[in-house]
């Protein structure tokens, strides 16, 4: 019993200090900046507002405030726990702190699957957009060109990533301002086109209905919150880099909330200006074409605006993909980080770059698993690639999910030392909790069926393969760490007591 106890004190104290990362460098706007590139609004939009339409009709706005809800109550877990403990593993380690070990080591991987699986679909848009506001259509249609420009942008913004978290978020700034003011203007044309009727036969004038779900099923409501669980992901990038911070205790919870509502006012306004502009039509620029689906976004530019708008929303969309490419390289990279320093996978991921103060080998290992995952699917089939992003919603609610029962557990005795602490820590996150698993399930189900999605394997869709394979090979990965790894399972370099690792400030 004592050798054993002396054996955790001295893990432990191996664990104290900083992790090496560049404190300090970045404020609530760099922040906020962060988590808005991981969502990629632009291209999420592009790629998914045209299947939301078909799912609810005029309701889509309305669809974006119902899943924007349970976005919101698993963003103040997220909040609170970076408040209480500001670490870069976050579901990692916030899992583990609540549950223990398995949990957390699982968590961590959802995270890691989630960022593998779209790193690779937003690189190959990243290219076709380009491509196609290049003029080069023939060029976006060959699959050997937008491969390898796919491979170009995740092998460039993996380099900008090791070269350091501050020229990340310049240029990560740069992007967004593009994204957003491009996304607003269109929007805002649009409207005014629609209110001063010079938007042509087609459009329809906005109704305060849009914002209200009724008239729908639960399953056209279910089908419409999957999809935009995809819309959302990605606003928990900035509590990854919580500890590169100023405050990390306050800042990176306020960027969530912040990053959640930004988002939700867009997608609304974008919404609104789409449908009121195209109309519902089965032809031409309207939201029922079936042409139209896979992107309602794009197709508008030259109606609204001309050429100019049309060429600046490619350049938008594409620009949006390769922002997201970059900022989810970094959380992933720091949870790789955290792990290791909490002895749950090899050493070598928690060696810092002497120069650029950032996890380089996590990092590097994180692009070149995302290049390995997009050219054998991309070799395999585009069909394959397409289906994979569909399965994206599966790996993302399930590390929402632990995030969110990990604050009512871990904060389990002060939920009623105070109002506060019982909705903040408790009720919401648990609320959250409880949707998100309700969308697992959901999904896990939808996706069995060997018609959803573009593959399947005899009788199970393809989606359903890629999304739960792809967690369950989590399993293997985690029993072979446990081999090597026995303190970390052992719960004796991590557990709900343990005073996490963070940077000195500079």
């Amino acid at each position: 019993m004592s050798g054993s106890k002396t054996l955790t004190e001295s893990v432990h104290a191996e664990i104290q200090g900083d992790k090496g990362l560049r404190a300090g460098s970045i404020g609530l706007v760099g922040n906020v900046i962060i988590g808005l590139s991981a969502v990629a609004p632009a291209y999420s939009l592009a790629a998914t507002l045209g299947y939301v339409v078909a799912a609810v009709h005029t309701k889509a706005p309305a669809m974006f405030v119902v899943a924007f809800i349970p976005m919101l109550l698993v963003a103040f877990a997220y909040r609170e726990l970076a408040k209480d403990t500001p670490d870069c593993g976050t579901t990692f380690t916030w899992g583990t702190k609540a549950f223990g070990p398995w949990v957390g080591w699982i968590g961590g991987w959802g995270l890691a699957v989630s960022a593998i699986i779209v790193l690779a679909n937003v690189a190959e848009i990243a290219a076709v957009y380009l491509l196609k506001f290049l003029g080069l259509e023939t060029l976006a249609d060959t699959l050997w060109v937008k491969v390898l420009l796919g491979c170009v942008f995740i092998a460039g913004m993996t380099w900008v990533s090791i070269r350091g978290i501050v020229i990340s978020e310049r240029l990560l700034s740069a992007l967004m301002f593009i994204q957003f003011g491009v996304l607003i203007l269109a929007s805002v044309i649009a409207l005014v086109k629609v209110g001063t009727g010079h938007a042509g036969p087609q459009a329809i004038s906005p109704e305060w209905s849009w914002l209200w779900p009724s008239g729908l099923s639960q399953s056209e409501i279910a089908a419409a919150v999957i999809l935009c669980i995809f819309i959302y992901w990605g606003w928990d990038a900035c509590l990854a880099v919580g500890e590169e911070t100023k405050d990390p205790e306050k800042t990176p919870g306020r960027a969530a909330v912040i990053t959640c509502l930004i988002l939700v006012a867009t997608y609304v306004l974008v919404a609104y200006a789409v449908q009121a502009f195209a109309g519902f039509g089965d032809t031409g620029i309207g939201l029922n074409n079936p042409e139209n689906a896979d992107d309602v976004l794009t197709i508008l530019g030259k109606p609204v605006a001309g050429g100019i708008l049309a060429a600046a929303l490619l350049l938008t969309v594409s620009v949006s993909a390769i922002s997201s490419t970059q900022s989810t390289i970094l959380p992933t990279a720091r949870g790789s980080l955290s792990m290791a320093v909490y002895k749950a996978i090899p050493d070598r991921f928690a060696k810092i770059h002497p120069r650029y103060m950032t996890p380089a080998f996590g990092t590097a290992v994180m692009g070149i698993s995302a290049l390995a995952f997009y050219l054998v699917l991309s070799i395999a089939s585009q069909n394959t690639l397409a289906d994979s992003i569909a399965s994206l919603g599966l790996a993302v609610a399930f590390y929402y999910g632990i995030t969110a029962y990990s604050s009512v557990w871990y904060f389990r005795r002060t939920l009623f030392d105070s109002a506060r602490n019982f909705f903040m820590r408790g009720l919401f996150p648990l609320l959250g909790g409880i949707a998100m698993t309700w969308a697992f399930l959901k999904s896990a189900i939808d996706m069995f069926n060997p018609d959803y999605g573009y593959t399947s394997v005899g009788p199970v869709g393809g989606v359903f393969i890629l999304g739960v394979g792809m967690l369950v090979l989590g399993i293997p990965l985690m029993l072979a760490c446990f081999a090597q790894r026995r303190e970390f399972f052992q719960g004796k370099t991590l557990t709900a007591t343990t005073e996490v690792k963070v940077p000195d400030v500079y």
